[in-house]
């Protein structure tokens, strides 16, 4: 007698597809691959997850084992937003210092060669680029993630880095519709608002959006924000007005619609993530994302049965559970053949030649400097560090202390808090040049009040600004990085050394 195995019904299935879940450890663990085998189509990676290329490729191939056609998505900004790279620093300038260069060509070059290192270790989805127009200097999550505060700048670098991401098979995910750029809280801790009245948000936020969708982007990713001129109730993600009305059906956008993270405090907070789960797809959103937080069998449990009983109870339309899940299944083929054509022996489009060291590249073109370029032949490295956002982390390692060493052997390092103590740093470098590193200055008056004393103190002491440089040039050399990724600090130092 042959006993069949259970296999979810239809709905079931459906709802299991629109997840992509996080989990723990850098192997799949049982529950994760017994999920796929039911259903699960995608699944997310965070830094937790890797711990180097071979042994990503060997959990992206665990997977596959599974299902062929799994998407493995991964929030892979390059500069300070990296997971490829999160304990060494990223390879790659971020999106701020690439709209510096306003070289499209050269964004083009820096995306496909980032693609092509996720596509070789199985990566297929890649939760990037933000297309957000920093309008606001003082906004504390996006920054150096934006390309700039110029609309059209933004516009023709977001088309850029789609088509090179994709060039290399990778799918994009251009974020954080309609626009995250105008806020001044950071969503994953409460919801944010824009006032803009609809004239702004047409001829700003949408502008960048619209320049992805022609060129192509594979999914776009909604936005935990509150815009009162487009739906003053519901935040976009959870929006039908937002989704469905302007996305879907004013703008024409077909391609895949996926959630920020469903745990950050915008929607946990408000809405709980398992309603705002069915909120999102009932508004027009195809995929959920969670488990930046949650990471576990029991949320994806929890989120499949919440989508499963609202289409049973009539609050969810079996048939828009349907069409989320199907768009999710269209997406996992499209990367399931970029796979098999760039396979060994197939024609691909691969790395534009040179493209190895273009991140380097791109992040000594970046660089803006003003003052006396005098070499700097012993070094004391003032790292003046804020709170990290949720987006960036705080695991990664940023600033050109360990870069500036190599270059000058008589180099000591320290990092401070806003506790810092002008003098201590004063008496700690002696007679050594100090290199102040910031980041966001302008954001931060203690770190401005630091650089004064330190100027006023030692008039040959260098600034490095590695966020947002809105605040004014100071020291007798001030560099400007546009971004703290490893490469940008490789930038400054070859600087402050005369290298």
């Amino acid at each position: 007698m042959t006993i069949l195995a259970h296999r979810p019904d239809t709905v079931t299935r459906d709802a299991l597809a629109v997840l992509q879940p996080g989990f723990l450890g850098t192997t799949a663990p049982d529950w994760l691959l017994r999920q796929v085998a039911e259903g699960l189509t995608a699944v997310g990676l965070f830094g937790r997850n890797i711990t180097s290329p071979g042994q990503l490729a060997a959990l992206t191939a665990q997977l596959r084992a599974e299902r062929d056609d799994v998407l493995v998505a991964i929030d892979e900004e390059g500069g300070d937003v990296t997971r490829l790279e999160v304990r060494g620093g990223s390879s790659f300038p971020g999106n701020l210092a690439l709209g510096a260069v306003d070289d499209t060509a050269l964004t083009r070059d820096v995306a496909r060669e980032l693609g092509r290192r996720l596509a070789e270790c199985g990566v297929n989805l890649n939760w990037a680029p933000s297309a957000d127009v920093n309008s606001n200097p003082d906004n504390p999550v996006i920054g150096v993630r934006s390309f700039g505060a110029d609309t059209h700048l933004t516009a023709r670098h977001t088309a850029a880095y789609v088509e090179g991401l994709q060039a290399a098979g990778v799918a994009a995910c251009t974020k954080h519709f309609p626009g995250h750029g105008d806020t001044n809280v950071d969503s994953h801790h409460a919801l944010p608002r824009i006032d803009a009245d609809l004239e702004t948000l047409y001829a700003r936020e949408l502008v960048p959006f619209k320049a992805a969708m022609d060129a192509g982007t594979k999914s776009i990713m909604s936005a935990h924000i509150l815009l009162p001129s487009l739906d003053p109730t519901r935040p976009a993600t959870l929006s039908p007005q937002i989704l469905t009305g302007l996305l879907r059906e004013e703008l024409g956008y077909q391609g895949l619609i996926v959630t920020d993270g469903m745990e950050m405090n915008a929607i946990a907070g408000t809405y709980g993530i398992e309603r705002g789960s069915v909120l999102a797809i009932a508004a027009g959103a195809d995929a959920i994302c969670v488990g930046g937080g949650l990471a576990d069998e029991g949320t994806v449990l929890r989120l499949r049965d919440a989508l499963v009983a609202a289409v049973r109870e009539g609050h969810l339309p079996e048939e828009r559970l349907a069409d989320a899940a199907a768009r999710v299944r269209s997406l996992a083929e499209w990367t399931r053949q970029a796979r098999v054509a760039a396979a060994p022996g197939a024609p691909q489009e691969g790395s534009a030649p040179g493209t190895a060291g273009i991140g380097l590249t791109a992040a000594r073109r970046a660089v803006l400097v003003s003052g006396d370029r005098k070499p700097v032949t012993s070094a004391y490295v003032a790292t003046f560090a804020p709170v990290a956002n949720i987006a960036v982390g705080d695991e990664t390692p940023w600033g050109p202390a360990a870069e500036l060493a190599e270059l000058v052997p008589d180099t000591e390092s320290a990092r401070f808090d806003e506790s810092v103590d002008p003098a201590a740093v004063l008496a700690a470098a002696g007679p050594r040049t100090i290199v102040a590193v910031v980041r966001d200055a302008h954001r931060h008056p203690w770190m401005t009040a630091a650089l004064d004393a330190l100027v006023a103190a030692r008039p040959d002491t260098v600034v490095i600004e590695m966020g947002l440089p809105r605040a004014e040039p100071r020291g007798a050399l001030y560099i400007a990085t546009h971004g703290a990724s490893r490469v940008c600090g490789r930038a400054a130092a070859e600087i402050v050394a005369g290298a």
